[in-house]
């Protein structure tokens, strides 16, 4: 296979903290001979093991690429012992659109994996990780949010994996994240995702949801960084009276454990309409229950469709915001299997 067009602009091997760029040549009306300067941090003192943290991997979720921006001008070699590669903006095309999708070719990074050298440019980034930042990697930590169409309760995610070994690692630095709630995640569809190339690669993976509606808060902004620097201190890559330093990790902590065993955890709609949610993230739902309604804007005196749950369990994520189409996740209700479970790293 061809060597990728991208270019980084930082030493992966050197000792220090380094601030520069994936370059990916990109031709196109506005500059001839143009480059995506995709931002990327890598701090490394010595020998040890390597986390690759990553945000923007959607173009409009926040709060990874605020955590992690922090985080790159912030934490210096002296406190690590090993390396991390912090790349804030994953999709930076679509991170500067504010968008889920890149603008220039309309692809989905999470869904481009493995990628293609040759591709478009999403194709490239998602090849340039695949197979030059991957096997760098021991621990991988991936920030997600629902962007401008869904909230979530704030959690930490796992996937179920065919090694019990490498699940059982993937849980530990799941419930070393702290999230409020840590989830067992169902995927729909895994195709082209990066979680997956991550987990078929024997990483430690973890992935998050923390927020949603197209925008970040205090306290989700909060969770991740929490949850950032607790990640670093399972892998042993910062110590633990540095991640104490920060007052947010200071305090004790629980998790709720959540899992998603089937589809039935999720209710999608089947019409066009104005959307009526009968619950708030977090409440608990009974098996029959009616969850939401939507009602036919084109008319007035039309009774609504009711949707109702199809298991019960906790509203753990949302359509957002009013306004629903057919085919759209209205409502993702998940299994509470424990709850109040000590924070430990």
């Amino acid at each position: 296979m061809r060597a990728s067009p991208i270019q980084p602009t930082v030493d992966f091997n050197a000792d220090g903290e380094q601030h520069g760029f994936l370059k990916l040549p990109h031709s196109h009306d506005g500059s001839a001979w143009g480059a995506e300067m995709i931002p990327i941090t890598v701090i490394r003192n010595g020998e040890g093991p390597t986390a690759l943290l990553t945000g923007g991997n959607h173009g409009d979720e926040y709060e990874g690429p605020i955590a992690l921006s922090k985080l790159a001008g912030t934490l210096k070699a002296n406190d690590v012992c090993g390396r991390v590669i912090i790349v804030p903006f994953m999709n930076f095309p679509a991170f500067r659109a504010g968008t889920r999708t890149s603008p220039i070719d309309r692809g989905n990074l999470n869904r481009s994996f493995p990628g293609k050298p040759d591709g478009t440019v999403t194709e490239k980034i998602a090849d340039y990780f695949q197979r030059y930042l991957l096997p760098l990697a021991d621990y991988v930590l991936d920030l997600h949010a629902g962007g401008r169409t869904l909230d979530f309760v704030p959690f930490a995610a796992i996937h179920v994996l065919p090694d019990a070994t490498q699940q059982a690692r993937c849980e530990a630095a799941m419930r070393a994240f702290g999230a409020p709630y840590s989830m067992r995640m169902l995927e729909l569809d895994s195709v082209g995702l990066y979680d997956t190339a991550v987990e078929e690669a024997g990483k430690v993976f973890v992935s998050t949801e923390l927020g949603g509606g197209g925008t970040a808060t205090m306290h989700s902004v909060a969770i991740t960084e929490r949850g950032v620097r607790g990640f670093l201190q399972h892998a042993g890559i910062i110590r633990q009276d540095e991640a104490m330093g920060h007052s947010s990790a200071s305090a004790p902590r629980t998790t709720t454990l959540l899992d998603m065993p089937d589809s039935t955890c999720y209710t999608t709609s089947e019409h066009d309409g104005l959307l009526e949610l009968c619950k708030d993230l977090g409440d608990m739902v009974d098996s029959g229950e009616v969850i939401a309604r939507v009602y036919d804007a084109k008319r007035t005196g039309a009774a609504p469709i009711e949707y109702r749950a199809r298991r019960g369990g906790m509203l753990a994520a949302r359509h957002f915001p009013g306004l629903v189409r057919s085919g759209d996740t209205v409502a993702v209700v998940a299994d509470v299997l424990e709850r109040g479970i000590p924070v430990t790293v």
